[in-house]
């Protein structure tokens, strides 16, 4: 088992975010969190890493327990977060923003370099000496899935990585998250249904900070009256 949530409240002050969310990821899989605006999906992510730290219930990463751990040290185990907002250095260029991000576990033989990101990425080694903040909100988007991949993830949480994306854009995205799945186990959070069961083996349903449904892609891609139930699809 990669990652085990158990039973986890989280809070935002005295706001009940996360109402006992269990789920759990086996090492290589593709899962996906579906649910409506609000009900708890960038939560649940914050929350494996630590920004919103969970009150009750564990958090666990490879059978170690990391639901007290800071940002830092659950990143340097090996899980790393592309936000929905995308966090990028605005000032710094494309290569200086994958740069910084580097990081090698103690141990181990780097699988990425930034060479190798220009390598499998065409286009950001066209871009390699474009400021960040002059990108494209699709260019954005693959340079916060490279950088992360600096940080050499065993585990890789994207956050909306579709949001306000033009469709040839998404079609990138979702190529993208094919070429990681053969070796990264990922867990996404996503509005689309379609483009969930496109790319997702498994997903969590969440609805007002709770889990209401565990099924596989077929399973609710036939499953009609469970996708109006809580996603809205027509």
């Amino acid at each position: 088992m990669m990652l085990k949530l158990n039973d986890v409240h989280t809070y935002y002050g005295e706001s009940h975010a996360l109402q006992g969310v269990s789920i759990e990821l086996n090492e290589g899989e593709t899962v996906c969190l579906l649910g409506r605006n609000g009900a708890g999906k960038s939560t649940t992510l914050k929350t494996i890493v630590g920004l919103t730290p969970a009150r009750r219930g564990t958090v666990e990463f490879e059978g170690v327990d990391i639901t007290a751990l800071p940002p830092y040290k659950v990143a340097r185990l090996g899980v790393g977060l592309v936000p929905e907002d995308r966090r990028m250095f605005p000032d710094l260029t494309v290569r200086e923003n994958l740069e910084v991000a580097r990081y090698v576990r103690p141990g181990t033989t780097p699988q990425w370099s930034v060479e190798r990101i220009f390598d499998e990425y065409d286009m950001l080694a066209e871009l390699e000496h474009r400021k960040a903040g002059n990108l494209s909100g699709g260019q954005q988007q693959m340079l916060a899935v490279a950088r992360s991949l600096m940080s050499e993830p065993k585990l890789l949480l994207l956050d909306e990585p579709n949001e306000g994306l033009a469709p040839v854009i998404v079609n990138q995205i979702g190529a993208l998250i094919e070429q990681l799945k053969k070796t990264t186990t990922i867990l996404f959070t996503d509005q689309s249904v379609h483009f969930a069961l496109k790319h997702a083996e498994r997903a969590y349903i969440l609805e007002k900070g709770q889990v209401v449904c565990s099924t596989t892609s077929q399973e609710l891609r036939e499953n009609e009256e469970l996708q109006q139930r809580y996603l809205s699809v027509a």
